[in-house]
C-alpha cells in the first residue's frame, strides 16, 4: 500500500492511488473480519442467546458499505480526469502495478477457501478481489501510456474497477441484509420443505414454519407439526430431523407437535 501510494504521487497516477487505497480498506477489511471471527466464537450468554454469530454477518455488511463508498470516491475523481486527462509516468505506474498484483493474488489465495462457507471471508476476499482487479486495471492503463501516450486509460481503468466494486458489493450487501431481516435461505425452498414434511406419515398439517440463517452455513427451522395420535411423537419428530438434515442440510430444529381434532389456543388479548 504504501508503495502504491508512492507510486502514485511520483506518477501521477489515479488508478495506483484508487488501489493503494482500497489496499488500506483491505487491511481495515481484514481486521474487522478477524475481529468478527472472534466474537463469533464466544459462547451463548443468558442475555444473548444465539451466542455472537451474526458479528460474522455485521462484519459482511461493514466491509460492503465501505467497498460501496470506495468506488463511489474512485467514480467521481475518474470522471473528472477523463475530462482533464493529467499526464501520467506509465512505466513507473506499471512497476508498481504489477507489484501490486503480486501482493494480492497471495491475499486471493489465503482466504479462497473460506469465503463459499462465510459471509465475512466473502467479503474480505471481495476487498482483495477487487483490489486485484485494479492492480491489472493499472498495468493495462501503464502499457497504453507508456506506448501511446493514452492518459485517458488511467480513469478509464478507474472507471471499470468502480463498477466492477459496485456490483461485487451490492450482491454481498443484498446477502447480509437478507441475513439480518431473517430471509429464508436463498438455497432453501420453504415451500419444498412443507411439502416434504406433510410427506411423512401421520402429519396431517405443518404450520407457523419459518426458516432463517443465523450466521453463514449455519440454517434454523421452527415449526409446528399436527399429526394424527396413533403416531408416537418422538419417533415423529426423529423423522423429521432426519428428513430435514438429508435433504435440506437444516440441524438446528425447534418443532412442536400438535395433535390432530386439537385447535390451536388464540393469544390472550
Amino acid at each position: 500500500m504504501v508503495v502504491e501510494i508512492l507510486g502514485a504521487w511520483l506518477s501521477n497516477s489515479l488508478a495506483l492511488l484508487a488501489d493503494a487505497g482500497h489496499m488500506l480498506s483491505d487491511a481495515a477489511a481484514l481486521a474487522l473480519s478477524l475481529f468478527a471471527i472472534w466474537a463469533a466464537s464466544r459462547p451463548a450468554s443468558a442475555g444473548r442467546t444465539f451466542g455472537y454469530y451474526r458479528a460474522e454477518i455485521l462484519a459482511a455488511l461493514v466491509n460492503g458499505a465501505v467497498l460501496l463508498v470506495i468506488a463511489l470516491f474512485i467514480f467521481l475523481e475518474a470522471i473528472e480526469r477523463i475530462r482533464h486527462p493529467p499526464e501520467v509516468a506509465g512505466p513507473l505506474m506499471l512497476a508498481v502495478a504489477c507489484g501490486g498484483l503480486a501482493m494480492n493474488l497471495v491475499g486471493l489465495g489465503i482466504l479462497s477457501n473460506g469465503r463459499s462457507h462465510s459471509l465475512n471471508v466473502r467479503g474480505a476476499w471481495l476487498h482483495v478481489l477487487s483490489d486485484a482487479l485494479g492492480s491489472v486495471g493499472a498495468i493495462i492503463s501503464g502499457v497504453l501510456i507508456w506506448q501511446f501516450d493514452w492518459y485517458w486509460a488511467d480513469p478509464g481503468a478507474s472507471l471499470v474497477i468502480a463498477i466492477f466494486i459496485v456490483h461485487a458489493a451490492w450482491a454481498l450487501l443484498r446477502e447480509t441484509v437478507a441475513v439480518l431481516m431473517e430471509s429464508a435461505p436463498g438455497h432453501i425452498d420453504v415451500d419444498e420443505v412443507r411439502t416434504a414434511m406433510r410427506g411423512l406419515e401421520s402429519v396431517v398439517e405443518v404450520h407457523d414454519l419459518h426458516v432463517w440463517t443465523i450466521t453463514s452455513g449455519m440454517e434454523s427451522l421452527s415449526a409446528h407439526v399436527v399429526a394424527t395420535a396413533e403416531r408416537d411423537g418422538d419417533a415423529l419428530l426423529g423423522e423429521i430431523r432426519g428428513l430435514l438434515h438429508r435433504r435440506f442440510g437444516i440441524d438446528h430444529v425447534t418443532i412442536q407437535i400438535e395433535s390432530a381434532g386439537i385447535e390451536e389456543c388464540a393469544p390472550c388479548e
